[in-house]
């Protein structure tokens, strides 16, 4: 199967001229839909979702030859996508001109009238909650609850202490299980 292809085979095949694309695509098809979830998770709506997840391979594909392999390829694709996921949530942000609590009532709407959302209503209500977090906040929580990443990836991704994660995912749970109480 295509998904167990090791990273290290992908990389040997990026890295020759003749097989670059080859690779390139086997990088994809093993990535994607983590990358998808990991961005959707955090902008909530799935035509963006798809559209930065294309602008992140898009990087992926222009970067390679600066990818040095001080760190695992998936996350240093998991920090393009972590960039890429809060750099467009900063500029719809900026381009509105608004508080980011209607950025957030926004993007409720967007979860409540979202056609490709198939969760139940504890789901929802989870995603809602969810969108009370801090950006960073959000993405910790994503990536240790959904991902089941260690705190150790984390830290590479993020290139945040594995202690400030620690207390960063465990401030979100606190909030979470408030939000969820409360309503």
């Amino acid at each position: 199967m295509v998904t167990e292809t090791p990273d290290s085979q992908i990389l040997e095949l990026l890295r020759n001229d003749d097989s670059k694309r080859y690779g390139f695509n086997l990088l994809v098809i093993k990535y994607q839909q983590k990358i998808y979830w990991l961005v959707r998770r955090m902008v909530l709506d799935h035509e963006d979702a798809n559209d930065i997840t294309q602008n992140i391979f898009l990087k992926v594909w222009e970067n390679l030859s600066s990818f040095r392999a001080d760190s695992q390829l998936y996350t240093w694709i998991y920090r393009i996508g972590v960039n890429e996921a809060l750099s467009f949530l900063k500029k719809k942000n900026l381009r509105r001109f608004v508080p980011f609590f209607t950025v957030e009532q926004k993007l409720s709407e967007t979860l409540n009238d979202d056609n490709f959302f198939k969760g139940d209503e504890v789901q929802r209500k989870l995603q809602l909650a969810l969108l009370k977090l801090p950006a960073k906040q959000r993405l910790v929580f994503n990536m240790k609850y959904f991902e089941l990443m260690k705190y150790e990836e984390i830290s590479e991704v993020t290139g945040t202490s594995v202690g400030a994660l620690k207390a960063s995912y465990h401030i979100a749970v606190r909030k979470i299980e408030e939000f969820l109480k409360a309503n």
